[in-house]
């Protein structure tokens, strides 16, 4: 076989292995829609990252934020298919889950199966208002801490604890 061949054979090969489109054979429509999806599907997934960060504060982890994000997408899903949906570990969101649902932040009830055989827990995460709620509350009552600290340190708790702070969370249209 001669250089000049075995030139010819390799870049056959490229060719074969390389998948370019031919641009004759995609309309511009097709291309633009394509364009268009992919810009959608990385707006989408970088807000939904945003939301994770911001309820990673919240929910104390990203795992139970994913968690809480995936329920809301799929309520009334079981941990396995939490699992499934967010490529979590099936024990980290069995142990996420627990702990979210002893604070309130996820119900569940037993699936109602028609054979015989586990019924799984299916779970549904609370309302984000309520969400925000629970954690306005918490803030409001750590930022009343820090103001009675004084009042604490140098002993004059006659009166109590006061609570000069006071957060208030109104829904859109409330005035």
């Amino acid at each position: 076989m001669s250089a000049d061949e075995s030139l010819d054979d390799a870049t056959e090969n490229e060719s074969a292995d390389t998948d370019v489109a031919d641009p004759a054979d995609e309309s511009p429509e097709r291309s633009t829609r394509d364009r268009l999806e992919a810009e959608a599907d990385r707006a989408v997934s970088e807000f939904d990252e945003n939301i994770v960060d911001l309820l990673a504060w919240l929910l104390d982890t990203e795992t139970r934020a994913r968690i809480f994000v995936y329920l809301r997408q799929h309520p009334h899903s079981t941990s396995e298919e939490v699992a499934d949906g967010t490529g979590l570990y099936p024990s980290t969101v069995r142990e996420a889950l627990a702990e979210l649902h002893d604070e309130e932040t996820v119900s569940r009830r037993k699936r109602k199966n028609s054979g015989a055989g586990n019924n799984p827990y299916e779970y549904t995460s609370i309302a984000p208002s309520a969400l925000v709620q629970n954690a306005v509350g918490q803030v409001q009552s750590q930022l009343n801490t820090v103001f009675n600290l004084d009042r604490r340190l140098l002993g004059d708790d006659e009166d109590g604890d006061v609570e000069p702070v006071s957060i208030t969370v109104r829904a859109d249209g409330d005035d």
